[in-house]
Formats: structure tokens, sequence, C-alpha cells
């Protein structure tokens, strides 16, 4: 299946709950009215995409048809035109679905560092096989940096995939300074030539100060070995954490600086709102989805097809 067809599938939940609520409170014939509109302003909210996201939409509608009579067609149109708005704003947003490296910024010289961060269990690790994937079958050379040396088991994770991908990795003993293989994995890619460096650092719990000081040095430490390195710095979110997610988002983008989101598990929830909620408070665009558990199961964040996917039957 495709971006679209597969993102119907995996917004089932988010979106019978939305063309649910249209449906009850909307009907053809009769005049909205500011109660009909504050209760569907309540529903949107339960969707997950903030309060800014459904003020939006809410005030759309009140301009375009209270005190109306309910043409439903023009009310999904105001709707689905709102959404596709909120999440294209500003700039970097439109990029091609079809191009699968087209989110992402490319050094003028190689090689492009790529820093990805995440708490705990979003699936990060999994994240960074699949991006890895999308690079090697686009003919780029990738290096992978384990950088979460406070968990062996992800550094052999991450040892696995490099090993099925055909990636060199770099890795350093369990309890390991993560500067010192970042340090390390920028000493390989540059010896190596290679187009992409993708370093992991530890599932982080953003109100653990000392561990996002350790992120800082990571930063710090890429940079002084590669100018303006890190050329992106992508967090993985998990799309069931919902509102949790903004706050992620919020603490790590004050740290490292995010570029941009991988959401993860958007095939099982019912808060694909969160998209919404995190590119009106965050400015931060969602480069990626994960749509699956399998390696090719990593999509670009096509803003078109996620409203379409919505809005299907």
């Amino acid at each position: 299946m495709g971006l679209w067809d597969r993102l119907k599938t995996g917004l089932q939940k988010a979106k019978t709950l939305l063309q649910t609520d249209v449906r009850d409170l909307f009907k053809a014939g009769e005049i909205l009215t500011e109660d009909k509109l504050e209760e569907f302003y309540a529903r949107l909210i339960r969707t997950d995409m903030g309060v800014p996201a459904a003020t939006a939409i809410r005030d759309e509608l009140k301009e375009k048809h209270l005190g109306r009579t309910l043409v439903l067609d023009d009310v999904w149109k105001t709707i689905k035109d709102k959404l596709r708005s909120l999440l294209k704003g500003g700039e970097g947003t439109l990029w091609d679905p079809n191009q699968p490296l087209s989110p992402l910024k490319f050094a003028a010289q190689k090689p492009t560092v790529i820093l990805v961060a995440g708490v705990n269990g979003v699936g990060k690790t999994t994240s960074i096989a699949k991006l890895a994937n999308l690079l090697k079958k686009s003919g780029k050379k990738v290096v992978l940096a384990a950088g979460d040396t406070f968990r062996a088991a992800a550094v052999e994770q991450l040892t696995l995939w490099s090993q099925r991908l055909g990636c060199e990795i770099v890795t350093k003993p369990a309890g390991s300074d993560p500067a010192s293989v970042a340090h390390a994995g920028c000493t390989k890619a540059l010896e190596s030539g290679a187009d992409v460096l993708i370093i992991d650092t530890a599932g982080r719990i953003q109100t653990q100060t000392n561990l996002m000081k350790q992120l800082e040095k990571i930063h710090r430490v890429i940079t002084s070995q590669i100018p303006e390195a890190p050329h992106e710095v992508l967090l993985v979110l998990d799309a069931t954490t919902g509102q949790n997610g903004v706050s992620q988002a919020q603490h790590f983008s004050q740290v490292v600086r995010c570029t941009g989101l991988i959401l993860a598990k958007l095939d099982g929830t019912a808060k694909g709102g969160i998209v919404l909620a995190i590119r009106q408070m965050m400015s931060l665009p969602v480069k990626y989805v994960g749509l699956g558990e399998k390696i090719d199961d990593l999509d670009v964040f096509d803003p078109d097809s996620f409203v379409e996917a919505l809005f299907s039957d």
C-alpha cells in the first residue's frame, strides 16, 4: 500500500471520532448556532490536536458558516482547507512526498550528520534503522553511531540492524561517554567518505537535567568536528502519547534545536491530531511517519495525504 492507503488504515480511530462528531452535530438544512459550534470545538480537542489548532478551525467555521443554513459539503471543505493550511504553515514543509529524502537538509560537503533523540520506548532505534534503509535505497553511504551506551540492548539492536542493512557502525563499551561515540562516529564518517552519519542517543525523560546536559555535550562535540553539524536533529515521538508529545518536543528542542519530527506508531492511535498540536505549538515539521513494524514502514509525511486520509470513507 502507498502512504495514502496506509494513512487511511492508521488513522481509522481518529477518523471515526472526527467524522462521527460532524455527522452527529451538523445536519444539512439546519442553522449553525454558537452552541453547536462550541460543542464541535470541545470534540475537536478530543483528537489531541490541541487548543490552538482546534480554535483556528472553530474560528474559520464561525466566520464562514455561523448563522447560515448548513451545507455539509461546504463545512467539510472549510475544515479540510484549514487543516491543510495549518499543517503546511511555515517554510520547509512543502516537500515532495514522492521523493523519500526530500525532507532532509543535506550538507554542502559530506558527511551530513543526523542526530536522533527521544524518550524511552518511542521506537527511536527502529526509526533510525528505517531512515538508514531509506538513505541506503537512495544510494547513500550511511554510518551509524550507537550513542545509547546506557542500554546494552540498544547497541545490540542497532548493530543487528546495521548488519542487515550493510551499514558501518561505531560502538563503545557499555557505560561509555555517549559524546565519545559521537566523536568516533564523526571520525569514521569523515575517514570513510560516508554521505550520512546517523547518531543514536539514549532515551531520555525530558525532566532529567543531567541527561539533557549530556545531549548538549554531544551536540558540541559534533559541531567541533564537523562545522554546522548536526545538519538535522530529529525527535522521535510516539503518536500514542498525545499531548505529552508537545511537552517532549518543547524540552528537547530547547536543548538540541530540533529541526523536525519522526512520528512513530501512527498506525495504532486515535491521537492523529497530535501532528497538528506539534505543528502549531512548536513550528516543527513532521518529516516522517512510522506506519508499521517493517523496515520499509517509514514514509515522508505529506499534509495533503494526511488530510485526505482523515476524511476518506
